[in-house]
């Protein structure tokens, strides 16, 4: 499968973007989340930590740098990277949990940390469009590919 496009007409669609996507998620995932500010990757981010679960305030973790959570079956962690400057500065975060079997790992900016992170599933590519935003899904793994081809049958 290759890579699929969405428009998403407003903020709601965003969100249910997101939500579909948790729905058709079996298993484990790391997500790269690129596009401009305020494309629309937190907002998604969002969407999709609550519809796995997370019940507690999913805030962005633009001065955190990484916020995790808690699910009840495997732990999620959302990174945002537009603050780091080299990739060397995200051995001091302790990310190992980022590499657990069935971790739920969404990366905002993840080119500021080309070769600290874990290998990508697939990669979301927000966009703004004149009248709204966009979102390409490119899978880069078995487990991308299958999750693609799960939502482009929804």
């Amino acid at each position: 499968m290759s890579a699929i496009e969405l428009h998403l007409p407003d903020e709601d669609a965003t969100t249910a973007f997101g939500q579909r996507l948790a729905a058709t998620l079996p298993d484990g995932l790391v997500a790269f989340l690129y596009g401009d500010l305020g494309a629309g990757k937190t907002t998604f981010a969002r969407a999709f930590l609550r519809a796995l679960g997370v019940g507690e305030r999913v805030k962005s973790p633009t001065y955190s740098l990484v916020e995790g959570y808690d699910l009840p079956d495997r732990r999620a962690f959302h990174l945002d990277l537009y603050r780091i400057a080299d990739p060397g500065e995200l051995e001091w975060l302790g990310l190992d949990g980022l590499a657990e079997p069935g971790a739920i790992v969404l990366v905002e900016w993840p080119e500021r940390g080309a070769g600290a992170l874990p290998p990508v599933d697939v990669e979301l590519h927000f966009r703004h469009e004149r009248d709204g935003r966009a979102v390409r899904l490119e899978p880069r793994s078995e487990r991308g590919r299958r999750l693609t081809r799960q939502l482009a049958a929804i």
